[in-house]
């Protein structure tokens, strides 16, 4: 017998199977459903569902949208405890906190509210709406009301101060609290403040207590980021120092203890990256006072970048970026430029931030990248900048490095200060001999003499120590300054802007408080004659632009800037420093009508042509000048004109 084809065997199996699964089909619906036997219904709690009208065609969108709201209210209502108070509530808060409303009405809403809530407030106050309630309540209601609210939120204070929400509500309590109910509030965040500042939220209300207690408060706050010891006993935080330094060598603390407990307090802030509050930055400046060389550098490598331009707005942060851009190797110089992308017009506009670019624009030695990241955000805003009197600092620092008359005493005492323990061996050194001696002094003179001769003599050991090198850490800038402000100032084109901003702003700037100084400095060339060599064509045109304002004749509409307070004065000051500037002076305004300006405020630029040191201004001056004092119409001034 002949084999069978395969396609004729594959065609079979297929029959087969077909045939198989249709009588299986067939046979379960040939079966019988079974009867459905009664069974004892478990005593579960009925859901109540939320009816649907029953309508013939689809329903509409708003039909949808409404069936929608009903159903989100009744799981709110089945999930919160205090739905329905906190509507009651919300429509209390948009009555009360309208602006065309009476006194009287909204006490008579808030004390509504309140009596609502009572019993229930630190429930509810962690609600998003509630919490709003309360601090309108808490603004608005009278003393009573408020003692009451008080007394009853203060024990669950530190769990609120954590809550998303609450923690609004915690700060304007602290607004709005007495002068009794102030103290009591701080007191109840001793022995929580270093586990509250590692929290994101509970941070804020540890900032608000410190901004607003007094001296005393802060440093009790601030005692227990530094030891467990001050944590604990009381009588220790009543001492009056300030720094951490004195407080160790008064008590007799152990240095390593504190530097420990810093430790594990300062590092998880720094790697959550809560770095805004200005307590965090008081302690940091403390921490880096007392710090080993690698716990030092470690701190820095950590601020390098976006940390540190969120800190640079307070006073100490702004210390500590200048202190990061000393200390800081090539590598974390760079983050930190870089982290100040964007935000360069902003930080030049902040008193503090001001600073911290002029510490860069001073120690930096990559003038590319200042160039380019700081330099040409920058030039846009040159006419806001000048008349700034934050703004302003960097550009001067450029043209006249840590001079007196733009910078205090303090601003330079923080453009100098240095971290301890990454300083050279030589100059801590000379600096403990110098502290000793100054100890070591009595009150007799010839103790204070002797006292002064040794300084002097540890200041010339100092010149002549050079500074160990340091592969990792550059104290300052290697580059030549000069060099560095040529390349930042007239390589990279701002000095030329700058005087273009100069010449079509010169009345303006003569006349402000702070934009005079710009054009001064910048009329002058600015210190070592920095712009002298490649903008004298410019400067030339800016001198013709203020003689101009001079020449133009008064007028009762503006003050003319020859009797202008401001702009007279520093018309004087270019008088005495410019030579150049003087010629164009006399020659174009005041030559034949010196008389007319020998009285009133422009008698000073007058008389300055006879004051001047040159010998060619003198000169060409006197002839007219002299009769005029001789008859005493004009009158000079004995006193020797300030050096430059």
């Amino acid at each position: 017998m002949a084999p069978k084809d395969k396609s004729e065997i594959t065609k079979k199996r297929k029959r087969d199977s077909g045939s198989k699964i249709e009588a299986t089909y067939l046979s379960k619906i040939e079966k019988k459903p079974k009867k459905l036997t009664s069974k004892p219904i478990s005593a579960k709690p009925f859901k109540k569902k939320v009816e649907i009208p029953v309508k013939d065609g689809p329903l509409s969108k708003k039909e949808l949208r409404q069936i929608a709201k009903e159903k989100t209210e009744a799981r709110k209502k089945k999930r919160k405890r205090h739905f329905t108070l906190e509507q009651e509530l919300a429509l209390l808060w948009e009555k009360m906190r309208r602006r065309n409303i009476s006194k009287e009405e909204r006490s008579k809403f808030v004390s509504e509210a309140l009596q609502k809530m009572k019993g229930k407030i630190p429930e509810i106050a962690g609600s998003h709406i509630s919490s709003r309630v309360l601090q309108t309540c808490v603004k608005h209601c009278s003393d009573a009301e408020r003692d009451v609210v008080y007394e009853e939120l203060k024990p669950h204070l530190l769990t609120l101060a954590s809550s998303t929400y609450a923690v609004h509500l915690v700060t304007k309590m602290f607004d709005n609290a007495s002068k009794s109910q102030l103290p009591r509030l701080i007191s109840l965040l001793h022995g929580h403040v270093a586990s509250l500042l590692r929290h994101s939220v509970g941070s804020i209300v540890v900032e608000h207590a410190y901004e607003m207690g007094n001296a005393a408060q802060k440093r009790e706050l601030l005692m227990e980021l530094y030891s467990t010891e001050l944590q604990l006993f009381k009588d220790l935080s009543n001492i009056k120092e300030n720094k951490i330094v004195d407080i160790i060598s008064k008590i007799g603390l152990k240095k390593l203890s504190v530097l420990r407990h810093m430790t594990c307090v300062i590092q998880p802030i720094l790697e959550k990256g809560i770095v805004d509050h200005s307590i965090i930055h008081k302690a940091l400046i403390e921490y880096l006072s007392i710090a080993d060389k690698l716990s030092a550098e470690d701190v820095i490598k950590q601020l390098s970048g976006s940390l540190l331009v969120r800190m640079i707005h307070t006073k100490d942060g702004s210390r500590i970026g200048m202190l990061c851009v000393k200390h800081g190797s090539a590598k974390e110089r760079k983050k930190l430029i870089k982290g100040m992308k964007g935000h360069v017009g902003k930080i030049a506009h902040d008193q503090c931030g001001s600073l911290v670019l002029a510490s860069v624009l001073s120690t930096v030695d990559d003038t590319k990248l200042v160039t380019k990241v700081i330099i040409r955000e920058l030039q846009p805003i040159l006419s806001e900048l000048v008349l700034d009197k934050s703004g302003r600092r960097p550009v001067l620092q450029l043209l006249h490095p840590n001079c007196l008359r733009y910078l205090s005493l303090d601003d330079l005492a923080s453009l100098n200060a240095s971290i301890p323990s990454l300083c050279p061996k030589a100059e801590n050194e000379a600096n403990h001999n110098k502290d000793k001696l100054v100890e070591s002094s009595d009150n007799d003179e010839e103790d204070k003499e002797v006292v002064h001769v040794n300084n002097l003599l540890a200041s010339e050991a100092d010149e002549s120590m050079e500074p160990e090198e340091d592969t990792h850490l550059a104290e300052g800038g290697k580059k030549d300054p000069f060099v560095r402000r040529q390349e930042l100032l007239v390589r990279s084109g701002l000095a030329e802007s700058l005087v273009d901003v100069c010449i079509e702003s010169a009345e303006e700037l003569l006349k402000s408080n702070f934009g005079k100084d710009v054009l001064y400095e910048v009329a002058t060339g600015g210190v070592d004659g920095i712009l002298r060599p490649t903008l004298d064509e410019k400067l030339t045109s800016l001198y013709e632009k203020v003689a101009t304002l001079a020449a133009q004749p008064k007028s009762d509409e503006s003050e003319h800037v020859l009797e202008n307070f401001h702009s007279s004065r520093t018309i004087r000051r270019l008088v005495l420093d410019c030579p150049a500037f003087a010629s164009i002076l006399w020659k174009t305004t005041l030559e034949g009508n010196s008389k007319l300006w020998a009285v009133g405020h422009s008698a000073k630029v007058v008389a300055a042509f006879v004051e001047s040191s040159d010998l060619e201004v003198q000169k060409m001056a006197s002839k007219v000048l002299q009769p005029l004092i001789n008859s005493g119409v004009l009158k000079i001034s004995e006193t020797k004109p300030a050096e430059k």
